[in-house]
């Protein structure tokens, strides 16, 4: 039986991903960071899933998760690593705690690169692990790993890091043939969008931005409602391990147009449209 690790497997896009790759004969090893979770998904998904429990920037803990898919799988590859852990820190960056903006960064950007390192020898991409069935890594973007939005700027900058991360080690571990894919999900019906209903924006009541943060949360609850399922990106997960001849970066969004227009449309027209939308504009306080 192939297998694959898919960080951040508790809920949303990573148990989405679980679901769908248990289905298709995969066996999953899943990190979560409470027993609780863990105890849950293994009985919601029986023995094709074995969780893993550690923070992604906890390199100890990540190196215990490695250590103990290396043992199960008794010398056999790892199939995939689907790096999906994430959080989403928003505010304006004027006013941003300096310590969540570090945070963002740390979870989304470097604990990708901890959980990269700890597998990347059970892949094939190590001298002494190469193998002539070397395994894939999938790098959780988002469309917003191409295009900013107000108030989002640390989970963008973490997003656009992302990129940057992926692409470099691409070219980097052709030298072993391990691909690395990236997924760009928009909208996707996850708790994370219900989490900006609970955002506390009153800290900024004495800002110019307290009325544009009011219509960003409505906008964000409203996205989510009508955002595509977990399991959508789950078959792109898959799609991307196993297609013969997969694509360098996956798009999967409900509004394919709009995002068309944001990654097209002059950067000047749309830094307008989008302070007229959210009362942005100079003077519009």
């Amino acid at each position: 039986m192939k297998s694959v690790v898919v960080t951040g497997a508790s809920t949303g896009i990573g148990w989405g991903c679980v679901k769908v790759l248990t289905s298709k004969g995969f066996h999953v090893f899943g990190s979560v960071r409470k027993t609780a979770d863990a105890d849950r998904l293994k009985s919601e998904f029986g023995a094709a899933f074995t969780p893993l429990i550690f923070d992604v920037t906890d390199e100890a803990a990540v190196a215990k998760g490695a250590r103990q898919v290396k043992d199960m799988l008794k010398g056999e590859p790892l199939f995939g690593l689907v790096n999906n852990a994430g959080i989403a820190n928003p505010g304006p960056l004027l006013h941003l705690d300096i310590a969540s903006f570090r945070q963002q960064m740390e979870v989304n950007v470097t604990g990708q690169l901890i959980v990269t390192q700890a597998f990347a020898p059970l892949l094939g991409a190590a001298p002494d692990t190469r193998t002539k069935s070397p395994g894939r890594i999938a790098m959780m973007s988002s469309v917003g790993g191409k295009v900013a939005s107000p108030f989002l700027g640390p989970y963008n900058a973490s997003k656009f890091a992302l990129e940057g991360l992926s692409e470099s080690l691409r070219r980097e571990l052709m030298v072993y043939g391990v691909d690395v894919i990236i997924i760009a999900p928009g909208a996707i019906a996850t708790p994370i969008w219900d989490k900006a209903d609970t955002v506390d924006v009153t800290r900024y009541a004495n800002t110019p931005y307290a009325k544009p943060l009011d219509n960003v949360k409505r906008y964000m609850i409203e996205m989510g409602r009508k955002g595509l399922p977990a399991e959508k990106i789950g078959e792109t997960v898959h799609a991307a391990l196993t297609a013969a001849k997969p694509k360098t970066r996956y798009i999967v969004t409900p509004e394919p147009l709009t995002n068309w227009m944001s990654n097209n449309l002059p950067k000047r027209f749309l830094d307008n449209t989008i302070a007229k939308q959210l009362g942005l504009s100079a003077g519009s306080r």
